[in-house]
């Protein structure tokens, strides 16, 4: 368990039910986010705006669909799981996207694991996007390397195969 989890599960009690405890954290952004900032460093204005724009759309609409299955996405957020939902959480980071310095900050959004109906890994350059589908509609995270992406599935089909 890394340190930033650590920290998501200490800070997330408030937010919790009872008897309700976090399973497994990541720390997320919608997808497209990596692509957005990253376009404001190349050196080439034409390509900052096409790659930002690019990016920028993606995370909407990924933020568009999240909504759309009832799920709120924050940004920054770590996505957790406990015995019985699945937790959008609000959180600050202090250096980097890499979890130093992690606070969690409002509960953003939660359903119950039986609404979650599938939940998909992939390798992406330095991390891994997970695409959630819930009620049927899908959307996709990005997760910066080093995250307990394994434990977050695992936790989630767990939970739900009780």
């Amino acid at each position: 368990m890394g340190r930033s989890e650590v920290k998501i599960k200490a800070g997330a009690g408030p937010f919790l039910e009872e008897g309700e405890e976090v399973r497994a954290a990541i720390l997320a952004r919608p997808r497209g986010w990596t692509m957005a900032e990253a376009a404001g460093y190349s050196g080439d204005d034409a390509a900052e705006l096409v790659a930002g724009r690019l990016g920028r759309r993606k995370m909407e609409r990924n933020v568009s669909a999240a909504a759309e299955a009832g799920f709120q996405l924050a940004n920054p957020m770590a996505l957790a799981v406990t015995q019985g939902r699945l937790l959008s959480i609000a959180i600050s980071v202090g250096i980097g996207w890499w979890g130093i310095g992690v606070k969690v900050k409002e509960l953003v959004s939660a359903v119950p694991l039986g609404l979650v109906d599938d939940i998909k890994v992939r390798r992406l350059a330095v991390g891994k996007t997970v695409t959630i589908t819930i009620r049927g509609v899908q959307f996709t995270l990005e997760v910066p390397a080093g995250q307990n992406v394994r434990g977050v599935v695992a936790a989630l089909e767990g939970a739900k195969s009780v």
